[in-house]
Formats: structure tokens, sequence, C-alpha cells
């Protein structure tokens, strides 16, 4: 029975994969939390991972208040980036294969057409340079598989998603930035497509090829465009309006540009992507 452990399982993406494992009944899933496991401790880490022997390793750990890392960068660069080292040199010399999460964020966001897996990282935030750093950390392993992904949401946890729900509750009107576009990504389909990945190679359906990939849900849109069908699938009177980024100033400067080229994990591993639209509605059910 293949051993798949989780870590960071109480987060928006590891509460997915959780919901998800009911249906692979003959898999070991071991999920871990900070209570149950500090992959920021090296010891502890080490020691875990020898005691329970995993075949696979899905790291959906991370730091990501996006704004508070620009005031405790070295906070964000421990989970980000040290605590993905301490995984890949725990399980180095074994035959464990390693899915880490990162983010567009390691994207300047200059670019005006999609980002592939060979376009150049140049983070502008210190969050954004706390997981590239961790990137390059899990991909000294070579049983590693960096997936990119944006605009993480679920209906597990605080994301976007249930921020815009509660404050179209609350008020007339709503402010949302226009000039940022990307791909919004409903963590559960992110969770479907790593475990169907973890799935195919286990039942030897397609051989385990390591590197970057990128994944978020087909279409693109602006954060005012994702507010506006957000408030419009919940049946909400709210008016959104759009306003510029300079509007509402943030501590970590924001990319304007971060869609994701998709067609390296759908031509190697087959996995088809939902639209982010049909996504929303699925998701705003279960909230």
């Amino acid at each position: 029975m293949a051993v798949i452990l989780i870590t960071g399982a109480k987060g928006q993406l590891g509460s997915e994969i959780n919901k998800l494992s009911r249906k692979y009944l003959g898999y070991d899933f071991i999920f871990t939390d900070i209570d149950t496991l500090d992959i920021t401790n090296r010891g502890q880490t080490t020691e875990f991972i020898k005691k329970n022997e995993p075949d696979w390793i899905i790291n959906c750990a991370a730091y990501n208040l996006v704004d508070k890392a620009e005031n405790e960068p070295a906070k964000a660069m421990l989970i980000n980036s040290e605590a993905v080292k301490n995984i890949a040199e725990s399980i180095t010399g074994s035959e464990c294969k390693f899915i880490h999460v990162s983010t567009d964020y390691v994207f300047d966001g200059n670019s005006n057409i999609p980002y592939n897996e060979n376009s150049p990282a140049n983070p502008v935030s210190a969050y954004g340079k706390s997981k590239y750093s961790g990137e390059l950390a899990a991909l000294r392993y070579n049983r590693s598989m960096v997936i990119r992904t944006s605009w993480l949401y679920s209906s597990f946890g605080n994301n976007f998603v249930r921020t815009i729900l509660v404050k179209a509750k609350e008020r007339d009107t709503l402010n949302v930035v226009f000039d940022q576009v990307g791909s919004p990504t409903y963590a559960g389909d992110l969770a479907s497509a790593i475990i169907e990945i973890v799935a195919l190679v286990i039942r030897n359906k397609i051989a385990f090829n390591p590197g970057i990939y990128h994944y978020s849900n087909e279409g693109v849109c602006s954060w005012y465009d994702f507010a506006e069908e957000i408030v419009k699938e919940a049946g909400l009177s709210c008016k959104v309006l759009p306003i510029l980024s300079k509007e509402y100033p943030t501590a970590a400067r924001r990319p304007f540009y971060s869609v994701l080229d998709k067609s390296k994990i759908k031509e190697t591993y087959g996995i088809a992507i939902p639209h982010w639209r049909s996504s929303l509605k699925n998701c705003i059910k279960l909230m």
C-alpha cells in the first residue's frame, strides 16, 4: 500500500486533499500540520519521515501572508524555503517522490503572454522570493515536482471568495482592482489533479516526470471580474466597482499579469482543467 504524506493538511489545499482521500481507500494517507509535524524543525522532519517511510510527500504547507511577509521575511523564508529543504534532504537517497506547491508570485507580472515553466522567475515581493527559494530547494532533489498555481481559493479557510462574500453581505458597494489579471484556481480542482497524477504513477499508467509544472483553472479575468462573478453566483445585490491598483495600495507589490501556461501538465499527465467560472459555481454551493 502506497504511503502518502501530506504536510499543511489544515490549509485550503490540504483540506481538499483530505476530503478527496476518502475515495482512495487503497492508499495510506498521513495528514500532518504544525501540531503533528513541524517541518521547520530538521530533526523532527527527518525522524518523522524515517519512521513513516512515505512513498510520496505532498507539501501543502506555506506562509502565505503576502503583505505581512514584507515585515517578517525571515519567517516567510523559514516556512517557504528552509522547511522545503528539510523535507528534500530528509528523503535524499530514497525512492520517495516529492510534490511541492508554489505560486505565480515567482514572476514579476510584467509579461503580456502566459508564463510557461521556462519563463525566468523574478519575484518582486518577500513572499515571492521565499517561494522561489523553496522551489530551488525542492528541485535539488531529483524526484521532485513543483506545481505553481495562482489565485487559490476553497470552501475551506480564508481566501478572496470568502472575503468578497462576507463584505458583499455587509455593504452596498465594493471597490476591487481591475488592472491585475490572472486565473483563479479552485483548490478542489488542484487537489484532484495532484491525486490523479499520484494515482496514475502508482498504477504504472504513466511515468513520474519531475520538474516544474503550472496549474490554474482555465480562463483569464481581473480581480474585479472575479469579484463580480462571486457576487452574481451568490445572488447578492452588492455592486462591484472597478478601481486601479494605485487606489488600493498594499505593502507587497502584486503581479499585474500572472496568467500561467498549463500546456505541460495537460500534455504530460493528461489532466483536464475546468474553467474558473464553473469551478467557482461548484465552490460557492459548498459555502
